[in-house]
């Protein structure tokens, strides 16, 4: 995992291990810029179905761009999430969209998620919750 940035530096109370830590009261708090991403190595290759988020509301995303790829090749582009400014858990899914919150499919090793056009005015972004689902191959 890594991840863009984290407000003030402070990686104990507002680093990644926050997104997959489970806990409602803690979260990773990015710093200010004109956008934030996540990126996610996996140790196998992954069929990824599902993408969970959830954001503080007020410092969300209104477009979230997924890449991804195999060991040794490029980012491509895998699909555009428009997550609503909420702190609800939003779903997507390959079998079910809510909204226009859908992912595509995809066998990789990595994925990356960037989060642009942050509500924020400042383009920090504050997610609690992030999960990946799908299949190991």
């Amino acid at each position: 995992r890594r991840v863009s940035s984290v407000l003030n530096r402070d990686v104990k109370q507002f680093g990644k291990q926050h997104l997959f830590d489970g806990s409602e009261d803690t979260c990773w708090n990015s710093d200010q810029g004109t956008s934030q991403w996540v990126t996610l190595d996996f140790p196998r290759p992954v069929k990824v179905s599902q993408l969970q988020v959830q954001f503080q509301g007020g410092f969300s995303s209104r477009l979230c761009t997924l890449e991804g790829c195999r060991t040794g090749e490029e980012l491509v582009k895998i699909s555009e999430l428009y997550p609503q400014d909420s702190h609800a858990m939003q779903i997507s899914s390959a079998r079910m969209a809510l909204q226009k919150f859908q992912v595509q499919e995809t066998v990789l090793d990595r994925l990356k998620i960037t989060f642009g056009s942050g509500t924020d005015f400042f383009g920090r972004v504050v997610v609690y919750h992030l999960g990946v689902l799908g299949e190991r191959l």
